[in-house]
């Protein structure tokens, strides 16, 4: 007779085990436990030299090479701390003097108001080249695809320069009827100035960057959310609209802000340009009192500044987007500052966690990266500790 092997979990299905009985005899109709093998149940506590489970000491798990690594990164944060604070040619003193100087803070807006405008060209323009390359027409993607081709090997200093020479090659901008009549006509140099030249430089150039993030967000969509549109008759706009592009940001997003940290940073190269924003403006002071590095310290702390702006905005929007994807969203730093403080409170008074807190996070393994509930919740047995 043939016998047949089953996995593991079946045959528990098909054979359960014999129930146990610690604290009287076996009853009627158990099974008996199997010959030639090792005891089961309560034999095997009573067997002897058997060891019990609770007389076993948990010993945790060593990692000398990350005590190793912290202590190495701990010496070199201290070095690096004490030569900032004890090293006078710093000369933190200046650096406060002109951090909040007039014309230091004009060029930090002036920093801000490119940031802003090629962020718009750029993102605008690079959505609407990302449909292009997605069209089913092959005229749409061929112009897309050589618009991404030249400005992304064009450098960008190249390209601001030639933007700002705009009025060489063409002395007036006509408006009207192609290859027709104009009907107005306004000098080059009036509307295309050092500002002008910068928005455009940069924006289109960030267009054929922000052309392949959007792109590539779209064809991350599942396939089966354009099906599934196609089938309801929505409209190849309307699916885009509607549909496409808000699932697309949860992968969008993250880039587009990156990218935009790189606009913040990439707005120095305008000081070619002679246009006072941050970095030109620090530039015209330090020519001047030779004070070189306070001025770049201040440079870079409000650089600083603005990218972390961007970073917690990048949080927030990312938390926003991720709502119809997780089905618990990642805490916000207030929530984490005000569940902390709780579990802190409750623990040094001995009272219980409150239900506001996430059990997990009260457990301490809700900082560890792991996505927590953001709603209330009741509290259980274990978890008021």
């Amino acid at each position: 007779m043939s016998t047949v092997s089953l996995p593991q979990d079946e045959s528990r299905q098909l054979a359960p085990p014999p129930p146990l009985h610690p604290d009287g005899p076996a009853q009627a109709g158990d099974a008996a436990p199997p010959t030639g093998g090792a005891p089961v149940g309560p034999a095997a506590a009573a067997a002897p030299g058997a060891t019990s489970f609770a007389d076993l000491r948990v010993v945790p798990a060593r990692h000398p090479a990350r005590w190793v690594a912290t202590a190495v990164v701990a010496v070199l944060v201290a070095m690096v701390v004490s030569s900032l604070v004890t090293n006078e040619h710093w000369e933190w003193d200046v650096v406060a003097q002109y951090l909040t100087w007039p014309s230091v803070l004009g060029g930090l807006w002036g920093t801000v108001r490119l940031t802003a405008a090629a962020a718009v060209v750029g993102f605008g323009l690079g959505t609407v080249l990302a449909l292009m390359r997605l069209s089913r027409s092959p005229l749409l993607q061929s112009v897309a695809w050589s618009y991404i081709w030249v400005f992304r090997s064009v450098p960008l200093i190249l390209q601001l320069l030639l933007w700002y020479n705009l009025a060489y090659l063409y002395p007036t901008l006509s408006f009207g009827i192609p290859f027709g009549p104009a009907f107005a006509e306004v000098g080059t140099l009036d509307v295309i100035d050092k500002f002008g030249a910068a928005v455009l430089g940069l924006g289109l150039s960030q267009a054929a960057y922000s052309a392949e993030i959007v792109r590539a967000g779209i064809l991350g969509v599942d396939q089966g959310q354009h099906e599934a549109a196609a089938s309801l008759g929505i409209p190849r706009a309307r699916q885009q609209w509607r549909i496409v592009l808000p699932q697309a940001m949860r992968t969008v997003v993250p880039t587009s802000i990156n990218e935009i940290i790189g606009l913040v940073k990439g707005t120095s190269v305008v000081y070619v340009l002679a246009y006072g924003e941050l970095f030109y403006t620090v530039g015209v002071i330090y020519g001047r009192n030779q004070r070189v590095v306070p001025l770049l310290l201040v440079a870079a702390i409000w650089y600083l500044v603005l990218t972390t702006v961007l970073t917690v905005a990048q949080f927030y929007l990312e938390r926003y987007y991720a709502r119809g994807a997780l089905r618990t969203l990642p805490p916000t730093p207030l929530q984490r500052v005000r569940w902390t403080l709780a579990v802190l409170g409750a623990r040094a008074t001995g009272r219980p966690v409150p239900a506001s807190v996430p059990p997990g996070f009260a457990r301490g393994t809700g900082t560890r990266g792991h996505l927590t509930r953001t709603v209330p919740t009741a509290p259980t047995h274990g978890d008021h500790g």
